[in-house]
């Protein structure tokens, strides 16, 4: 199946997606299912590949949610690339040498990061974000001055 999205699924509109993977993939899939549940009635759940099978079987639902939903990846390699920053930054901040300064550390990578995820340069935030605090932004509105609703004024 990753051949398939390398031949022109990935980038498209969700739409053309799901039409694809209609037209392209949920027949493998089906093809697969049936193949898992013969799979299943031969081998003993017992055993290792029984309980490997079990499991499959456990999360088709989920398994094929990106049959039924052109904005769903077939994959969660972004994801996983966009957290492992996330994931090396908690690491550093055990050695924060403080309780305190660890999660403050935590917060500022939480939003260097998420900058990050939302095309945004996260020095040029940070730095507008600070001086609207400073210049008294209302504690109201805070969730104004969140990444994804900030606007570069360059």
């Amino acid at each position: 199946m990753p051949d398939l999205h390398r031949r022109g699924i990935r980038g498209i509109s969700p739409g053309q997606r799901l039409s694809a993977r209609q037209a392209r993939t949920a027949p493998l899939v089906a093809a697969f299912g049936e193949w898992l549940q013969t799979q299943r009635r031969k081998i003993s759940a017992k055993s290792r590949l029984g309980e490997k099978l079990t499991y499959i079987h456990n999360q088709w639902d989920g398994l094929q949610t990106f049959l039924t939903d052109g904005r769903v990846e077939i994959d969660s390699n972004r994801v996983e690339n966009l957290i492992h920053p996330i994931a090396l930054n908690r690491k550093n901040a055990l050695f924060a040498g403080h309780d305190e300064g660890g999660i403050a550390w935590g917060r500022i990578a939480s939003l260097i990061e998420t900058c990050k995820i939302n095309s945004i340069e996260p020095f040029a935030y940070l730095k507008a974000t600070l001086a609207a605090i400073a210049s008294g932004h209302p504690q109201s509105r805070i969730d104004d001055l969140l990444p994804w609703n900030f606007r570069s004024s360059s």
